[in-house]
């Protein structure tokens, strides 16, 4: 592991953020970032594409003498955050309980010798 970063609390169903995130396990990261680009879950992709950049960021600034192109991101994962719960108005005086789910971002860039 070269560097982490990690986004928290992010308004984003963890289910569906995973979705995003297999496809860019393992990759270097400019693929990764191309793959994010072209990746048709705009909110999804958004928020993992900062997450990416910041790791690259944090790398370089961790040791100058590291090549960006030789990153890769080495593990990548989504935990489910907290769960926001809301009410919603139902026929004849009822109410139906919905949740809004959050998720935490985190990714490790590795290099590959």
């Amino acid at each position: 592991m070269v560097s982490r970063a990690t986004s928290k609390f992010i308004r984003m169903s963890p289910q569906k953020a995973r979705l995003t995130m297999d496809l860019i396990r393992g990759k270097n990261v400019n693929e990764a970032l191309m793959t994010l680009k072209f990746t048709n879950k705009p909110k999804a992709t958004r928020e993992i594409e900062k997450v990416v950049k910041s790791a690259v960021a944090n790398a370089t600034q961790k040791d100058e003498n590291i090549d960006a192109d030789n990153l890769f991101v080495e593990r990548c994962f989504i935990n489910e955050g907290p769960r926001l719960k809301r009410i919603r108005p139902a026929p004849m005086g009822r109410a139906y309980r919905y949740q809004r789910r959050t998720a935490h971002i985190t990714i490790e860039l590795g290099e590959r010798k």
